[in-house]
C-alpha cells in the first residue's frame, strides 16, 4: 500500500478506516512500530546476570536480558534453526537460552553456543555467523533505567525522539529520595476488542470521566466519610469523586500539553489533599522529610510541584509519575489490544508509599476496577460502532481554533478538554505512515 494516508484526514476530522482496516494495521506494525522507539522494559527487571524479561515490539517477540558481563541486550525471541520462539516465560533467570524444539543453545547476548547433531549441514553453515544467532534488535537505548528499542537501523536518537516528554521520565525518578526506582509487585494485564490507538486517545481525555465513570462517581458520593479505611479506600473514594469535576474545573485548573512525535501529558486534576495524602499525613510528611534530606528543600519543592497525570510517550507507553504507574500497549490485531500495567517502588520512600501505589493500581488499572471496566466497555463500543454504516468521518476537532503554541515545539489546549493531543498523535501517525520527517506531516490539525 503506497498511497498517501493524508486522504484519511480533514481539518478536525479523521476517517474511521484507520481504526478498522486490517491492511492499514499491518502497515502500522511495519511503519510505526517498526520505526519508532518502543518501550520494552525497565533495567530493574533484569538486575543480575541471567535475568530476562520477554515482551514484544509491535507483534515481534523480543527478550530483554542481562548477560554475564553485565551488559543489557534486547534480542529477537527466535531460534535460528526452525524459527521457534525460544523463551516462553515472561521473566526469570537462566545461564543460557535453549530452544525446546531441537536444543539449539544460545549465550545470553544471543550468540549461538551449541548445535546438537552438528554434522551434515551445507559447507556455508557457520555457527559463528551472526545470522545463526538470536539476532539483536538494531538499536537499544536506556534512559535512566527506562529501556527503549527501535527496529530501524538508523533514525533520530532516543533523546531526539522523546524531546520534552523526557521530563516525565525524569519526574518519575526524581520523586525517589534515593534517586532510583524499581519495578515491584505484580503485573496487571487486560485485553479489549478494539484498536490500539483508541487507548491512547482516552488516557488524556478530560471530557469523558463525568459521563463514562458515572456509576462509580455516584457510588463514591454515596459513601460515608466516617467509614473506616486503612487508606486504600480513601484513595478510591477520592479518585472516583474527582472524576465528577465539572467542566468549569477542567477548563481552568488542569491543562493539556503536546509535543512533536505524538507525545503529550494531561495536567494533574488531583492534589495531595484530594488523592495522595494530605500534607499533614504522617507518612507523607516522612516522605517529604526524606526527599528534603537527600535533595535539599528547594529541589524537593520543585519535584513536588510537578503535577502531571497521564504522560503518553507515543506509540506504546503511558506513565503516571505521582503514583508510579506505567502502562504498555501491545497491538495484537486491528480490533484486539493487550495492555500491561507495572508498578514502581521509590527507593528511600516509606513503604506505605508503595502500598498506596498498589492500592491505586487496583482502583484504576486492576482487571476488576470500577474505573477501568468503564473504559474497556467504551473501547469495545467504539469497535462495534465503527463497524456500522454510520458516519465515516469522526470528529477530533474540539479546541481546533483555540489551541496555542507552546515551548519545546509543542502546542497546548486553551483548556484541557481540547482534543489537541489526539490531533498531535495523528500527526505523528501520518508522519510514520507516509514516511515523512516530523513537522512535515499534518493530519487533523
Amino acid at each position: 500500500m503506497s498511497e498517501d494516508f493524508s486522504r484519511f484526514f480533514a481539518p478536525g476530522r479523521v476517517h474511521r478506516q484507520i481504526y478498522t482496516d486490517p491492511a492499514i494495521f499491518e502497515l502500522e506494525m511495519e511503519r510505526v512500530f517498526g520505526a519508532a522507539w518502543i518501550y520494552v522494559g525497565h533495567e530493574s527487571q533484569v538486575k543480575n546476570p541471567g535475568d530476562y524479561f520477554s515482551t514484544h515490539v509491535g507483534r515481534k517477540p523480543v527478550v530483554m536480558v542481562r548477560d554475564n558481563d553485565g551488559a543489557l541486550n534486547v534480542v529477537h525471541n527466535q531460534c535460528a534453526h526452525r524459527g521457534a520462539m525460544v523463551v516462553a516465560t515472561e521473566k526469570g533467570n537462566a545461564p543460557e537460552f535453549t530452544c525446546c524444539y531441537h536444543g539449539w543453545t544460545y549465550h545470553l547476548n544471543g550468540r549461538l553456543k551449541a548445535v546438537p547433531l552438528n554434522h551434515g549441514y551445507p559447507k556455508d553453515f557457520d555457527p559463528n555467523n551472526p545470522k545463526t544467532s538470536m539476532r539483536a534488535v538494531p538499536r537499544v537505548k536506556s534512559y535512566r533505567g527506562f529501556v527503549f528499542a527501535s527496529m530501524a537501523a538508523d533514525g533520530p536518537s532516543l533523546e531526539e525522539s522523546l524531546g520534552h516528554i523526557i521530563t516525565s521520565l525524569d519526574d518519575m525518578i526524581d520523586r525517589a529520595p534515593d534517586g532510583e526506582i524499581e519495578v515491584a509487585g505484580g503485573t496487571f494485564k487486560h485485553a479489549y476488542d478494539g484498536n490500539w490507538k483508541v487507548y491512547f486517545e482516552n488516557l488524556c481525555d478530560a471530557a469523558h470521566p463525568l459521563f463514562t465513570h458515572r456509576s462509580s462517581i455516584e457510588a463514591s458520593q454515596a459513601q460515608s466519610d466516617d467509614v473506616y479505611s486503612d487508606g486504600s479506600g480513601e484513595i478510591a473514594i477520592r479518585q472516583m469523586r474527582q472524576n465528577a469535576a465539572p467542566y468549569s474545573f477542567w477548563e481552568t485548573q488542569v491543562g493539556i500539553w503536546t509535543y512533536p512525535n505524538g507525545h503529550s501529558y494531561l495536567g494533574d486534576y488531583h492534589d495531595d489533599s484530594k488523592l495522595v495524602a494530605a500534607l499533614k499525613d504522617p507518612v507523607f510528611r516522612e516522605y517529604i522529610a526524606a526527599l528534603e534530606q537527600k535533595k535539599g528543600k528547594a529541589e524537593a519543592r520543585r519535584i513536588l510541584e510537578v503535577r502531571r497525570w497521564n504522560s503518553n510517550i507515543y506509540p506504546n507507553v503511558s506513565l503516571m509519575s505521582q503514583f508510579q504507574q506505567l502502562r504498555v500497549v501491545h497491538p495484537i490485531a486491528v480490533n484486539r489490544t493487550v495492555v500491561q500495567t507495572f508498578n514502581f517502588r521509590l527507593k528511600g520512600a516509606p513503604e506505605q508509599m508503595f502500598r498506596n501505589t498498589i492500592a491505586f493500581a487496583n482502583i484504576v488499572n486492576g482487571t476488576g476496577s470500577l474505573v477501568l471496566t468503564d473504559d474497556l466497555e467504551i473501547y469495545n463500543r467504539i469497535d462495534l460502532g465503527l463497524s456500522s454504516e454510520g458516519t465515516e468521518w469522526l470528529q477530533v476537532g474540539r479546541g481546533y481554533h483555540s489551541d496555542l503554541p507552546e515551548a519545546h515545539e509543542g502546542r497546548r489546549g486553551i483548556n484541557s478538554t481540547s482534543e489537541v493531543y489526539i490531533r498531535n498523535m495523528l500527526d505523528a501517525w501520518l508522519g510514520y505512515m507516509n514516511r515523512t520527517p516530523r513537522h512535515e506531516a499534518r493530519s487533523a490539525s
